[in-house]
């Protein structure tokens, strides 16, 4: 590995500081720092507890409120010998780690606005606001190509199906937020997007020859890789047709997933690739993970295959004594631990974390979480929103609407999931939004519905109302096998099977995908997000006020002749 170059570039003294560390180290330490567990508390005696047992080389907490968050890496990084790599999901801004922070944008959103400057200031956001509660280590940007619009996972986490609009905005979202002291993980790593499974719940294939690899995922990376990406993560998924051209005798039953494969990792990402960074494991919690091999056998083997940190324990004690035994029955070579724990070492000393140590500004004080949501930041949001919200069609001429000719409307809302770590906003904002401007709106009632419904004539209906808007927030989460409209019971009672006779709106706030399960509708709009900025863009856009300029990201109709009429 080369210290002095690309993406580390240390300088004499701060090789010297990795060399002095990692002499200093005895085993325990060593096989600590290849850990990086997920923070499930704030507690500081049972913090105290994890930080002298095992001497983790970094940690990862979910989004809280600024103030706790920054106290417990404070906490952290005061009582760590090794200064800790803290890292978050700075997928789509500040509230990745901080429940205040700024929500900019799904990368799908970013990447609906064509313009890098986007993607640039997403980076900066997620830096900013990262550095200001501890965070030195970003999980992202994703890197994935949504080349499968069935896949459950991938979708708006994704800047969509172009590998050279992929690669823009990862660009501009590393240069971002590795300008601010934060380090990028590119993920994830061979790439996901091809398969229509989810690596959560199974191992998943990227199923591409060597040359299709190449000329998409393989230059991604390459080009991610050559703008200076600090880091790799790796996914739980196989790249068969690399995996047999680097290893030709490899049989089926051998094949495995990137996390646990030498030759992709030393083959095709450190070799073909020419990446010197840190490599880490996903979540090794996933069952892409778990359902490869033994957990014994894959804890040091991860390592051994050439990943540098192992990320997340099903159990934390278990899987650091695997990490030893695989050290003493030969699975994991001294060698390769220090290789991994001296690339470690050097992302800190290449974040500069040895210095802010000797002078306490590993963590910043509570001043700095003024730059959550600031004004700036704001402004940034609500034009990426402007720029992002992409009118799919409308073959029927129905936009802009008005409350003098759309006055009473009848809303559907599909899906609406604000989950537990989720800045989304719910529809009811929209719906505010649609009163004040005059419209009268009414919520239809998914819950104790009956047949009268549907014996509803089309008559009572159209005299009703005047306009039919659908609001679909079905969000991609792990876990989930495939991310479609379910409607509702008896017989599907909130599909629109009236949109011959009433005119209707059919607004998705996360996939774009939906046009596949509701083909006859003419007028489709996807906004991507479902954040205050979004909403306030989209009635603006509804009015007339302001023109549609997204640009779409993916293929909306999805193969479909008929979506598009």
């Amino acid at each position: 590995m080369d210290l002095k170059g690309k993406p580390f570039y240390l300088q004499n003294e701060d090789i010297q500081w990795v060399k002095n560390t990692l002499e200093s180290m005895d085993l325990d330490a060593k096989v600590g720092q290849l850990f990086c567990p997920l923070g499930m508390n704030d507690d500081q005696t049972e913090l105290q507890d994890m930080l002298e047992n095992y001497q983790p080389g970094g940690i990862m907490y979910r989004p809280g409120e600024g103030v706790g968050v920054q106290s417990t890496h404070r906490y952290l990084q005061e009582n760590s010998r090794i200064p800790l790599l803290v890292s978050a999901n700075l997928e789509a801004g500040g509230n990745g780690i901080a429940s205040e922070g700024t929500y900019f944008g799904k990368q799908m959103q970013v990447a609906a606005t064509d313009n890098e400057e986007m993607g640039y200031r997403l980076g900066q956001i997620a830096g900013r606001e990262g550095k200001a509660v501890g965070c030195n280590w970003a999980f992202a940007p994703v890197v994935d190509i949504d080349m499968n619009f069935r896949n459950p996972i991938t979708n708006i986490r994704t800047y969509g199906s172009d590998p050279e609009r992929v690669l823009r905005m990862g660009k501009a979202y590393v240069k971002g937020v590795q300008e601010n002291g934060v380090a990028a993980s590119i993920k994830h790593f061979p790439g996901d997007g091809v398969d229509d499974r989810d690596q959560h719940l199974h191992i998943s294939i990227n199923s591409l020859s060597v040359e299709d690899w190449d000329q998409t995922y393989g230059m991604v990376y390459k080009g991610l890789i050559d703008e200076g990406a600090m880091t790799v993560m790796i996914g739980h998924i196989m790249l068969p047709a690399y995996s047999r051209a680097l290893s030709p005798d490899i049989r089926d039953e051998e094949l495995m997933p990137a996390t646990l494969s030498p030759e992709l990792l030393n083959g095709l990402l450190r070799d073909k690739l020419g990446f010197n960074g840190m490599i880490v494991t996903d979540a090794a919690t996933m069952a892409g993970f778990t359902m490869a091999m033994k957990r014994e056998i894959a804890v040091p083997k991860s390592i051994a295959a050439g990943c540098d940190m192992f990320l997340f324990n099903r159990n934390m004690p278990e899987d650091y004594k695997y990490m030893k035994e695989g050290i003493e029955n030969g699975i994991l070579t001294m060698k390769r631990v220090d290789e991994a724990v001296t690339r470690i070492l050097a992302l800190k000393a290449s974040l500069g974390l040895h210095r802010k140590q000797q002078e306490d500004k590993l963590v910043p004080g509570l001043d700095a979480l003024s730059v959550m949501k600031c004004e700036e930041h704001e402004k940034w949001a609500q034009e990426c929103a402007d720029q992002a919200i992409t009118l799919v069609k409308d073959t029927q001429s129905l936009l802009p609407i008005s409350p003098e000719r759309h006055k009473r409307i009848l809303f559907f809302s599909l899906g609406d999931e604000v989950g537990h770590y989720s800045s989304e906003v719910s529809y009811r904002t929209l719906v505010e939004q649609l009163e004040r401007e005059g419209f009268v709106v009414d919520i239809f009632n998914r819950e104790n519905l009956d047949f009268s419904w549907m014996m509803t004539s089309i008559e009572s209906l159209t005299d009703k109302y005047d306009l039919a808007i659908y609001c679909a927030n079905i969000v991609t989460m792990s876990n989930q096998t495939v991310v479609r409209i379910n409607w509702a019971p008896p017989m599907g009672a909130d599909m629109p099977w009236f949109l011959q006779e009433l005119p209707t709106l059919f607004i998705s706030t996360a996939s774009p995908y939906h046009l596949q399960d509701v083909p006859q509708v003419k007028t489709f709009i996807n906004t991507y997000s479902s954040s205050e900025y979004v909403y306030e863009a989209l009635v603006e856009k509804l009015l007339g006020r302001s023109p549609f300029k997204g640009v779409n990201p993916v293929d909306p109709f999805c193969t479909y002749w008929e979506t598009k009429l």
